[in-house]
């Protein structure tokens, strides 16, 4: 190979790796997701200021609520689509925190908000799954923290923006969903300084729907929904 050949071919070679280089990385790649599956399995009821500087307390955690059906305790089902999530996020290249990977733990919601701040979280997904004395609701909720809490304000628009996304996504999936809803009373949300939405799952109190969430493809089927709606919102920031 004579000299002037040499040459050019590594003044292309030099052009392409900088090329490469000079690519911004996806806004995905830096995309932090903070995973709170709520509850434990033992509650604790010693008060906690529901935000910062409040006198209203309420209790640290709760060990949530158990199936109808199934008897499954809600923390653990929790956990079992908390993980489902973790690993389709980890796939699509995003950085998962999770505020627990056991049920015999013992974090206050406080603290679990606290876990999404220092991560600096994008945003922060709570899941839990409801109960209610009527054996026929049914259905996903969606619940944002209030945008006239001065607790909340800041948070507001990015945690409505997401739940959107979820919505449409879990339609998107044939997943019924009962709206979203404002809530100024959670302690895991006025503690948060980062994006956060609670998705509750759906009804451990409705017989059919409380087996459905015991049921790992359904988990699956929700989480993907989870999943698509980060991705759609993902994009809106890039």
């Amino acid at each position: 190979m004579n000299l002037r050949v040499s040459k050019w071919i590594y003044m292309l070679a030099a052009i392409l790796v900088i090329g490469t280089n000079s690519i911004p990385a996806s806004a995905k790649e830096n995309f932090t997701v903070c995973i709170d599956p709520g509850h434990q399995a033992k509650g604790d009821p010693r008060g906690e200021p529901i935000g910062p500087g409040s006198a209203q307390k309420k209790a640290r955690v709760s060990s949530g609520t158990s199936g109808v059906a199934t008897k499954n305790p809600e923390y653990k089902v929790n956990l079992e689509a908390a993980m489902i999530l973790k690993e389709l996020l980890q796939a699509k290249g995003y950085i998962v925190v999770m505020t627990r990977e056991n049920n015999d733990i013992n974090i206050s919601n406080a603290e679990r908000a606290e876990v999404a701040n220092k991560a600096k979280a994008d945003m922060t997904i709570r899941l839990h799954c409801d109960s209610i004395g009527n054996g026929g609701k049914s259905g996903a909720v969606l619940i944002v923290p209030s945008k006239s809490s001065k607790h909340t304000a800041s948070i507001y628009a990015a945690s409505f923006k997401y739940a959107e996304f979820l919505k449409k996504s879990l339609h998107d999936h044939g997943v019924k969903v009962n709206g979203i809803f404002e809530r100024n009373d959670m302690t895991g949300f006025n503690w948060s300084r980062v994006p956060v939405v609670i998705f509750e799952m759906g009804f451990m109190s409705n017989w059919n729907e409380d087996r459905m969430l015991s049921d790992k493809n359904y988990q699956r089927k929700l989480m993907s929904a989870v999943t698509d709606a980060l991705e759609a919102y993902n994009q809106t920031l890039e």
